[in-house]
């Protein structure tokens, strides 16, 4: 049996990038849901997500998404 290794991207953690409105800390929401990218390439991601937007209104909140739910 042979194993294959996986690129490094794909063994990096999964993150959840939110967009954050500056002037009030919440999330940009959309038909009522907050607006939530998951990545494993998060800095990619947020620019992404940043990209045309005004960056005194806008920021990006990257947190990495738990592996286990187990206490």
């Amino acid at each position: 049996m042979t194993s294959t290794r996986l690129p490094a991207q794909a063994r990096a953690t999964l993150c959840a990038i939110t967009l954050i409105d500056r002037r009030t800390g919440r999330p940009h929401r959309v038909n009522g849901a907050a607006l939530v990218a998951l990545s494993r390439d998060p800095d990619t991601a947020a620019a992404e997500l940043l990209a045309g937007r005004d960056p005194r209104v806008w920021t990006a909140r990257i947190q990495p998404v738990p592996t286990s739910t187990r206490p």
